[in-house]
Protein backbone atom coordinates (compact mmCIF):
# COMPACT_ATOMS: atom_id res chain seq x y z
CA UNK A 1 0.00 0.00 0.00
CA UNK A 2 0.94 3.14 -0.56
CA UNK A 3 0.91 6.29 2.18
CA UNK A 4 -2.17 7.96 2.15
CA UNK A 5 -2.89 11.85 2.64
CA UNK A 6 -3.82 11.16 6.30
CA UNK A 7 -0.81 8.90 6.95
CA UNK A 8 1.69 11.84 5.46
CA UNK A 9 -0.13 14.29 7.54
CA UNK A 10 0.47 12.26 10.95
CA UNK A 11 3.99 11.59 9.80
CA UNK A 12 4.84 15.19 9.33
CA UNK A 13 3.09 15.94 13.26
CA UNK A 14 5.07 13.60 14.63
CA UNK A 15 8.70 14.15 12.97
CA UNK A 16 7.91 18.29 14.02
CA UNK A 17 6.48 17.57 17.31
CA UNK A 18 9.38 15.24 18.55
CA UNK A 19 12.28 16.41 16.45
CA UNK A 20 11.83 19.77 15.87
CA UNK A 21 12.24 19.03 12.01
CA UNK A 22 9.34 20.65 10.05
CA UNK A 23 8.66 18.83 6.47
CA UNK A 24 5.61 20.50 5.88
CA UNK A 25 6.30 22.60 2.93
CA UNK A 26 8.11 19.56 1.12
CA UNK A 27 6.84 18.30 -1.75
CA UNK A 28 4.03 16.15 -0.92
CA UNK A 29 4.41 13.57 -3.87
CA UNK A 30 7.88 13.55 -3.19
CA UNK A 31 7.61 13.17 0.36
CA UNK A 32 5.63 10.40 0.04
CA UNK A 33 7.67 8.48 -2.40
CA UNK A 34 10.35 8.71 0.27
CA UNK A 35 8.38 7.82 2.97
CA UNK A 36 7.44 5.04 1.48
CA UNK A 37 10.32 3.90 1.14
CA UNK A 38 11.81 4.35 4.87
CA UNK A 39 8.57 2.56 5.84
CA UNK A 40 9.29 -0.17 3.81
CA UNK A 41 12.86 -0.20 5.01
CA UNK A 42 12.21 -0.50 8.39
CA UNK A 43 9.13 -2.93 7.95
CA UNK A 44 6.87 -1.67 10.99
CA UNK A 45 3.55 -1.18 10.89
CA UNK A 46 2.64 2.58 10.72
CA UNK A 47 1.44 3.15 14.14
CA UNK A 48 4.55 1.88 15.40
CA UNK A 49 7.00 3.63 13.52
CA UNK A 50 5.14 6.98 14.78
CA UNK A 51 5.32 5.88 18.00
CA UNK A 52 9.33 5.43 18.06
CA UNK A 53 9.61 8.48 16.37
CA UNK A 54 7.61 9.80 19.38
CA UNK A 55 9.89 7.99 22.17
CA UNK A 56 13.33 7.93 20.60
CA UNK A 57 15.23 10.49 19.51
CA UNK A 58 17.76 8.26 17.54
CA UNK A 59 14.81 7.14 15.65
CA UNK A 60 13.31 10.29 14.75
CA UNK A 61 16.63 11.53 13.65
CA UNK A 62 17.46 8.35 11.31
CA UNK A 63 14.43 8.92 9.57
CA UNK A 64 14.93 12.88 9.05
CA UNK A 65 18.50 11.37 7.41
CA UNK A 66 16.53 8.94 5.47
CA UNK A 67 14.00 11.12 3.94
CA UNK A 68 16.35 13.56 3.19
CA UNK A 69 19.17 11.87 1.81
CA UNK A 70 19.97 13.18 -1.86
CA UNK A 71 22.63 11.98 -4.54
CA UNK A 72 25.56 13.64 -6.08
CA UNK A 73 28.16 13.07 -8.04
CA UNK A 74 31.68 14.31 -9.73
CA UNK A 75 31.37 17.47 -11.86
CA UNK A 76 27.43 16.09 -12.35
CA UNK A 77 26.04 17.84 -15.49
CA UNK A 78 29.87 18.70 -17.12
CA UNK A 79 28.03 21.18 -19.55
CA UNK A 80 26.79 23.15 -16.46
CA UNK A 81 30.71 23.33 -15.02
CA UNK A 82 32.17 23.71 -18.42
CA UNK A 83 29.79 27.18 -18.38
CA UNK A 84 30.64 28.15 -15.00
CA UNK A 85 34.60 27.74 -16.18
CA UNK A 86 34.44 29.63 -19.28
CA UNK A 87 31.47 32.06 -18.87
CA UNK A 88 30.85 32.84 -15.18
CA UNK A 89 33.93 32.36 -12.81
CA UNK A 90 35.96 34.76 -14.87
CA UNK A 91 33.26 37.59 -13.55
CA UNK A 92 34.99 37.33 -10.41
CA UNK A 93 38.61 37.42 -10.78
CA UNK A 94 39.44 40.64 -9.61
CA UNK A 95 37.96 40.01 -6.05
CA UNK A 96 39.96 39.84 -3.32
CA UNK A 97 37.40 37.22 -2.36
CA UNK A 98 35.27 34.75 -3.66
CA UNK A 99 32.07 33.83 -0.63
CA UNK A 100 30.63 29.92 -1.86
CA UNK A 101 27.63 28.67 -0.55
CA UNK A 102 26.99 24.85 -0.96
CA UNK A 103 23.46 24.74 0.24
CA UNK A 104 22.28 21.69 0.28
CA UNK A 105 26.25 19.48 -0.63
CA UNK A 106 25.01 15.99 0.65
CA UNK A 107 28.11 14.22 0.49
CA UNK A 108 30.44 16.87 -0.93
CA UNK A 109 31.40 15.89 -4.36
CA UNK A 110 29.99 19.40 -5.87
CA UNK A 111 32.28 21.01 -3.50
CA UNK A 112 35.29 19.62 -4.57
CA UNK A 113 34.39 19.80 -7.67
CA UNK A 114 34.42 23.37 -7.42
CA UNK A 115 37.53 23.27 -5.02
CA UNK A 116 39.49 21.26 -8.47
CA UNK A 117 38.04 24.01 -10.80
CA UNK A 118 38.80 27.09 -8.70
CA UNK A 119 42.50 25.73 -8.25
CA UNK A 120 42.84 24.99 -11.78
CA UNK A 121 41.66 28.55 -12.83
CA UNK A 122 44.31 30.29 -9.82
CA UNK A 123 40.89 31.26 -8.04
CA UNK A 124 41.19 28.98 -5.02
CA UNK A 125 43.25 30.60 -2.69
CA UNK A 126 40.47 33.87 -3.03
CA UNK A 127 37.93 31.65 -2.34
CA UNK A 128 36.01 30.79 1.54
CA UNK A 129 33.84 27.96 0.97
CA UNK A 130 30.92 27.15 3.46
CA UNK A 131 28.90 23.50 2.48
CA UNK A 132 25.73 23.43 4.56
CA UNK A 133 23.41 19.97 5.07
CA UNK A 134 20.24 19.27 7.09
CA UNK A 135 21.99 15.34 7.36
CA UNK A 136 24.56 14.94 9.30
CA UNK A 137 25.72 11.74 8.44
CA UNK A 138 26.35 13.25 4.68
CA UNK A 139 28.64 16.20 6.46
CA UNK A 140 30.51 13.30 8.09
CA UNK A 141 30.71 11.61 4.69
CA UNK A 142 31.59 15.07 2.90
CA UNK A 143 34.15 15.84 5.21
CA UNK A 144 35.86 12.82 4.71
CA UNK A 145 35.93 13.15 1.03
CA UNK A 146 36.12 9.32 0.11
CA UNK A 147 33.79 7.59 -2.11
CA UNK A 148 33.04 4.22 -3.93
CA UNK A 149 35.96 4.11 -6.91
CA UNK A 150 33.40 2.10 -8.68
CA UNK A 151 30.47 3.98 -8.42
CA UNK A 152 32.28 7.36 -9.46
CA UNK A 153 34.57 5.67 -12.35
CA UNK A 154 32.05 7.45 -14.44
CA UNK A 155 31.98 10.27 -13.18
CA UNK A 156 36.28 10.48 -13.62
CA UNK A 157 34.29 11.08 -17.63
CA UNK A 158 33.11 13.94 -16.57
CA UNK A 159 36.34 15.34 -15.03
CA UNK A 160 37.96 15.04 -18.42
CA UNK A 161 34.99 16.75 -19.80
CA UNK A 162 35.39 19.65 -17.66
CA UNK A 163 39.19 19.71 -16.59
CA UNK A 164 40.66 18.40 -19.75
CA UNK A 165 38.49 20.04 -22.54
CA UNK A 166 37.45 23.45 -23.07
CA UNK A 167 34.00 23.63 -25.76
CA UNK A 168 34.64 27.18 -26.19
CA UNK A 169 38.24 26.66 -28.07
CA UNK A 170 38.80 23.04 -28.35
CA UNK A 171 42.64 24.37 -29.30
CA UNK A 172 42.95 24.31 -25.49
CA UNK A 173 43.71 20.73 -24.26
CA UNK A 174 44.97 20.60 -20.43
CA UNK A 175 47.11 17.90 -19.33
CA UNK A 176 45.34 17.56 -15.16
CA UNK A 177 46.21 14.24 -13.93
CA UNK A 178 43.54 12.44 -11.53
CA UNK A 179 46.39 11.93 -8.92
CA UNK A 180 46.86 15.77 -8.76
CA UNK A 181 43.21 15.42 -6.94
CA UNK A 182 42.74 11.83 -5.99
CA UNK A 183 44.16 8.74 -4.52
CA UNK A 184 42.88 5.93 -6.03
CA UNK A 185 42.45 2.51 -4.75
CA UNK A 186 41.22 0.19 -7.12
CA UNK A 187 41.42 -2.96 -4.50
CA UNK A 188 39.99 -1.14 -1.62
CA UNK A 189 37.23 -0.01 -3.91
CA UNK A 190 38.30 3.76 -2.84
CA UNK A 191 38.60 7.00 -4.52
CA UNK A 192 39.49 10.11 -1.82
CA UNK A 193 39.80 13.86 -1.62
CA UNK A 194 43.24 14.38 -0.90
CA UNK A 195 43.60 16.18 2.42
CA UNK A 196 45.21 19.01 1.55
CA UNK A 197 41.38 19.47 -0.39
CA UNK A 198 39.40 18.56 2.22
CA UNK A 199 40.72 20.37 4.90
CA UNK A 200 39.38 23.57 2.64
CA UNK A 201 35.81 23.56 3.20
CA UNK A 202 33.66 24.17 6.20
CA UNK A 203 31.45 22.03 6.91
CA UNK A 204 28.16 22.85 9.00
CA UNK A 205 25.01 21.35 9.76
CA UNK A 206 21.91 23.56 8.52
CA UNK A 207 18.47 23.57 7.56
CA UNK A 208 17.42 25.50 5.11
CA UNK A 209 13.32 26.19 5.89
CA UNK A 210 14.42 27.63 9.26
CA UNK A 211 17.95 28.45 9.86
CA UNK A 212 18.38 31.22 7.58
CA UNK A 213 21.68 33.08 7.46
CA UNK A 214 24.38 31.77 9.78
CA UNK A 215 27.87 33.34 8.52
CA UNK A 216 26.59 36.85 8.69
CA UNK A 217 27.98 37.30 5.39
CA UNK A 218 27.22 37.00 1.59
CA UNK A 219 27.69 35.33 -1.02
CA UNK A 220 29.21 35.69 -4.61
CA UNK A 221 28.05 32.35 -5.44
CA UNK A 222 25.36 30.06 -4.44
CA UNK A 223 24.82 26.62 -5.15
CA UNK A 224 21.77 24.77 -4.45
CA UNK A 225 21.08 22.10 -6.80
CA UNK A 226 18.48 19.05 -6.76
CA UNK A 227 17.14 20.59 -3.53
CA UNK A 228 14.52 22.91 -4.14
CA UNK A 229 12.66 20.33 -6.30
CA UNK A 230 11.52 18.20 -2.76
CA UNK A 231 9.72 21.67 -2.44
CA UNK A 232 6.14 22.90 -2.81
CA UNK A 233 6.24 26.59 -4.11
CA UNK A 234 5.81 28.35 -0.98
CA UNK A 235 8.87 27.16 0.47
CA UNK A 236 10.97 27.40 -2.80
CA UNK A 237 9.73 31.10 -2.59
CA UNK A 238 11.44 31.46 1.04
CA UNK A 239 14.53 29.96 0.21
CA UNK A 240 15.01 32.16 -3.27
CA UNK A 241 13.77 35.20 -0.66
CA UNK A 242 17.33 33.65 1.63
CA UNK A 243 19.40 33.17 -1.38
CA UNK A 244 18.39 36.85 -2.55
CA UNK A 245 19.39 38.05 0.32
CA UNK A 246 22.46 36.63 1.30
CA UNK A 247 24.11 37.17 -2.45
CA UNK A 248 25.68 40.03 -3.43
CA UNK A 249 24.48 42.28 -6.45
CA UNK A 250 25.72 40.50 -9.73
CA UNK A 251 25.96 37.12 -7.46
CA UNK A 252 25.39 34.17 -9.25
CA UNK A 253 23.03 31.68 -7.55
CA UNK A 254 22.94 28.13 -9.77
CA UNK A 255 20.41 25.41 -9.41
CA UNK A 256 19.74 22.15 -10.95
CA UNK A 257 18.95 21.26 -14.05
CA UNK A 258 15.75 20.62 -13.54
CA UNK A 259 14.92 23.32 -11.43
CA UNK A 260 13.89 26.98 -12.06
CA UNK A 261 13.39 30.59 -10.31
CA UNK A 262 9.22 30.93 -11.03
CA UNK A 263 6.78 33.02 -9.34
CA UNK A 264 7.76 36.39 -7.39
CA UNK A 265 11.40 36.00 -7.63
CA UNK A 266 11.82 35.76 -10.78
CA UNK A 267 12.24 39.21 -11.82
CA UNK A 268 14.53 39.49 -9.48
CA UNK A 269 17.29 37.06 -11.33
CA UNK A 270 18.60 37.47 -14.64
CA UNK A 271 18.39 33.74 -16.11
CA UNK A 272 21.09 31.84 -18.37
CA UNK A 273 20.35 28.31 -18.12
CA UNK A 274 20.79 26.96 -14.19
CA UNK A 275 22.75 30.07 -13.65
CA UNK A 276 20.55 33.14 -11.87
CA UNK A 277 22.44 35.97 -11.48
CA UNK A 278 21.39 38.92 -8.73
CA UNK A 279 19.60 42.00 -10.40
Amino acid sequence: MNVSDGELVSFIGTLRESGGYDLSEYSDKSLKRRLQKVLDDSKLPFNTFLSNIKSDRTFAEKVLKDITVNTTELFRDPQMWQLLRHRILPRFKANKTINIWHAGCSTGQEVYSMIILLNEMGLLEKAKIVATDINSDVLDAARKGQYKYRFNIAYLDNFDQVMRQNPFNYDEVYDVPYEKYFEIDKLKDTITIKKEYTEIPFFRKHDLVKDGNFVYAKFDIIFCRNVIIYFNNSLQNKVFSLFHQNLYPKGCLILGAHEAILGPWAPRFEKNGSFYTKK
